[in-house]
């Protein structure tokens, strides 16, 4: 027998499980996820005034940007208003990069993404966590085949900042995400750490295939970074679902009963949007409308932050606090 067996045995529970998860992280494999944390995903700053958005205890958000931002004045105004409103409400940003607005299908090179992201990290250092590109796999993206070139955004900006968090790229779930995921993770030459996906398939149709392929597929922590139920489309679109206010909350339902619990490696969830655009929006999945009334999908978030608080002060107080009522 080897003298290490019985020093295992002996070896507290609590310890060997430390030392279990130290090695997981070590090699680059999941470790048991944190609690779940719930933010908002919506380009329009007027959420961060809302009273309803203070009252929820939001502290996280996501903004998408063109890649060239920095570089378009009009841009340049729409983040700096969004920024600075998320810092004044003391907002954790996810900035997520994607296509130029002015150019859509053009691609920077590596070297010029870089050195945008230089320009955005001096204007605004305070932000630490980014995206490297938003729905990457979708075909209405130029990035769509181009797994290896994202792959290369995603290393300069590990290397550029090591100590911000960078997801590897956001993908939707759709039939190419895994060959995409694949391909990127090759070129990549490493394991990443975070993925962003958005679940608008699965929450809105019911189902979980495609959020369980990619649990079964990456290591790393998995961000819902747009998710939620959609009220109405008014754009070309073949995937079809029904759309309504009372769907909508049903696929937010759905998202936090079925999706979410898939894997403990699930640890946020951005849902997609704060309110309704001005008409004529061509997306809504908004939990206030258009007129500023609540929708049913918002009841339904609420109830997942009061839950999820109390469990939280129940942890705190030795488990004294009584758990409001479950999702219905």
């Amino acid at each position: 027998m080897s003298p290490s067996r019985p020093l295992i045995r002996k070896l507290p529970l609590a310890a060997l499980a430390a030392a279990l998860v130290a090695a997981a992280a070590f090699a680059g494999a999941a470790v048991p996820a944190r609690a779940l944390t719930v933010g908002i995903a919506d380009n329009k700053p007027d959420m961060f005034a809302d009273p309803r958005f203070a009252a929820a205890g939001i502290r996280i958000a996501r903004l998408s940007v063109g890649w060239d931002a920095l570089s378009s004045p009009w841009q340049l105004a729409e983040l700096d208003a969004w920024l600075g409103a998320a810092q004044a409400a003391h907002v954790e940003p996810l900035v997520s990069f994607g296509h130029s607005p002015t150019d859509r299908r053009s691609l920077p090179t590596p070297e010029a993404f870089l050195f945008e992201f230089r320009r955005f990290r001096a204007r605004y250092p305070w932000v630490r966590e980014f995206a490297t590109w938003n729905e990457a796999n979708h075909c209405g993206e130029p990035t769509c085949h181009r797994p290896r070139l994202v792959a290369a955004y995603y290393r300069k900006l590990r290397r550029e900042c090591p100590d911000c968090v960078i997801l590897a790229a956001e993908v939707l779930d759709q039939p190419n995400m895994i060959s995409w995921v694949r391909a990127f993770r090759h070129a990549a030459h490493e394991e990443p750490r975070y993925w962003g996906l958005h679940t608008y398939i699965d929450a809105n149709r019911g189902r979980i295939r495609g959020t369980r392929r990619l649990v079964r597929a990456v290591k790393g922590l998995i961000w819902f970074t747009e998710t939620g139920g959609i009220v109405a489309r008014h754009n070309p679109h073949k995937v079809t679902f029904p759309e309504s206010t009372r769907h909508a909350a049903a696929a937010t339902r759905f998202l936090f009963r079925r999706l979410v619990p898939l894997s403990r490696r699930v640890t946020r969830v951005y849902i997609y949007q704060w309110s309704a655009g001005p008409a004529p929006a061509t997306w809504d999945s908004g939990l206030i409308g258009p007129t500023g009334r609540a929708r049913p999908a918002y009841r339904v978030l609420t109830r997942v932050l009061r839950r999820q608080r109390a469990r939280e002060t129940a942890g705190r107080t030795g488990g004294t606090t009584p758990l409001p009522p479950a999702i219905r």
